[in-house]
């Protein structure tokens, strides 16, 4: 039987085969799928009556909870789409998102200084409520091309991108998910709210009859991991690359009971997955790619000793359901093996970049596949296909870097350094640690000269405050340096070979506060 492709059926479906059984686990807190279902459609009505309906867009901002998924259904119900907003964001970050959703209202308890947008919370009071009337009925006239969620990703202009993903991104998941989750079976949701990952841990075990089971905190750490499988029964989880390699690092026993590990975001480290896997031999690894513009994977890949030993890395696997790799040079195919752009196709696409029609045309164009005019995204990624159709990662064509699963774009935070008084200019470059892979981002930067009307003596930990009173935890650089001018290439260019060769040297402790 095929899975809907609306989001709110697919769970819908899973309500009416097993209602009793557990939904999502939120600490002490608990919904079974008939609860939640409930809990939905006291939601929706209320929601429906303040203008929530088909072609708006909701940004919701409530702690993480089994009342945050309840909520999130209920805007789906309604034909419209949400945006779950990150409460670390600083107040200016999320004013800028309302701007760009223009939504009828914000759903929070919370609001930023300064907001323009009618306000709405669900009760105070332990969910279930009850929907006066009964339930009503989810909005119609909708199509699996609507869109579901706005997720949000690191911009080149200084603004974040909304990528808007249509409910058939997700729902085109459910084939794989029932692998790893299902009856009987628990995965973790632990990723924040505004990922693409959060859709997975949360619609992908409610599209299948598991159970979603919510981490407190905004970090995982090896003893939660270990209590949920223990009191929660958690079987699968996903992971960054970072956080898993962390995790091998820091107790590799936290991964016992476990029998499914996705992890992806950034290339794999050959030696912690061998770590993993020959301490947990029964534990099944996958390997996982695929941009936020793709909704969560585009492949995936088991882990096994071949994939340990391939040359140039652990594969990035093969695509999943109703999804397309394509290796390109310019808009022709390459032969296999040969390296080339990866680029998209398929059902996981997003609609577009709101607000933003010349970069979604960039982005998303149309190129003829074996004869076929085809819709794709260009990731920017490098690598090649096999003889296998298995992909192979080979590197990026541009400066994007992952920062802890994040995918960060460096001139946003370039953009975000010049708009503070007294920087005259900033570039920020990455550094891969050569102990455990972290990338690290550092940011040097010039002042305005003294006498001059824009002159500050601003120190690395002034510059850093600003910083982060403008940008969510993982794009404030690692380290801050202020230099008395540029290195520059013989063509007059700033040298950022000669930038990140200063990283070398040791560090100021100011440049770390």
């Amino acid at each position: 039987m095929s899975t809907p492709v609306l989001i709110h059926e697919a769970v819908a479906r899973q309500t009416s085969a097993t209602p009793g059984a557990l939904a999502v686990v939120a600490g002490h807190e608990s919904m079974t799928y008939a609860e939640l279902d409930s809990a939905a459609a006291f939601c929706a009505t209320r929601l429906s009556a303040l203008g929530v309906g088909p072609g708006t867009l909701v940004p919701v901002a409530l702690p993480r909870s089994a009342r945050l998924v309840a909520v999130l259904l209920a805007v789906l119900r309604c034909g419209a789409g949400y945006a779950a907003l990150d409460h670390r964001w600083p107040p200016r970050r999320v004013r800028t998102v309302l701007e760009t959703l223009k939504p009828p209202l914000f759903i929070t308890r919370e609001p930023p200084p300064g907001h323009p947008v009618p306000l709405w919370a669900p009760p105070a009071g332990a969910p279930p409520w009850t929907a006066p009337g009964g339930s009503p009925a989810p909005a119609q006239g909708i199509s699996g091309d609507d869109p579901a969620a706005v997720f949000f990703t690191s911009g080149t202009s200084g603004v974040p991108k909304a990528v808007v993903s249509p409910h058939r991104a997700t729902t085109r998941l459910a084939p794989d998910a029932a692998t790893w989750t299902g009856p009987r079976r628990a995965m973790l949701q632990a990723a924040p709210v505004a990922w693409d990952a959060f859709s997975l841990e949360v619609w992908g075990p409610l599209m299948t009859g598991g159970r979603c089971v919510m981490a407190g905190g905004d970090r995982l750490m090896p003893g939660t991991l270990r209590s949920l499988v223990r009191g929660s029964g958690v079987d699968t989880v996903f992971l960054t690359t970072a956080l898993f390699n962390l995790l091998v690092e820091e107790d590799l026993d936290c991964f016992s009971g476990l029998r499914t590990v996705l992890t992806g975001g950034e290339r794999m480290s050959v030696r912690h997955a061998r770590l993993c896997r020959e301490a947990h031999p029964g534990l099944t690894l996958t390997n996982c790619y695929g941009p936020v513009e793709s909704c969560v994977f585009a492949t995936t890949g088991p882990v096994g000793d071949a994939e340990c030993a391939a040359p140039g890395g652990v594969p990035l696997g093969t695509p999943v359901s109703r999804t397309g790799i394509h290796i390109l040079s310019g808009d022709d195919p390459v032969a296999p093996g040969t390296v080339g752009e990866i680029c998209v196709s398929g059902e996981g696409l997003a609609r577009e970049y709101l607000g933003d029609p010349r970069l979604t045309a960039e982005k998303f164009p149309n190129v003829r596949v074996a004869g076929t005019p085809t819709r794709i995204y260009r990731t920017g990624d490098l690598g090649a296909v096999d003889g296998d159709g298995v992909l192979h990662f080979r590197g990026r064509g541009d400066r994007q870097v992952k920062v802890a699963g994040h995918r960060v774009e460096p001139q946003e935070i370039e953009e975000a350094g010049r708009a503070v008084p007294g920087v005259r200019a900033c570039v920020v470059t990455a550094q891969r640690d050569g102990t455990d892979g972290t990338v690290r981002l550092a940011l040097f930067y010039t002042t305005e000269p003294p006498g001059t009307p824009g002159h500050r003596d601003l120190s690395p930990a002034d510059l850093r405050r600003e910083l982060a009173a403008a940008l969510p935890p993982y794009l404030v650089p690692h380290r801050l340096s202020r230099q008395p001018a540029f290195p520059l290439t013989p063509n007059g260019k700033v040298d950022h070979a000669a930038l990140t060769a200063l990283l070398a040297t040791p560090l100021d402790p100011a440049a770390l506060r």
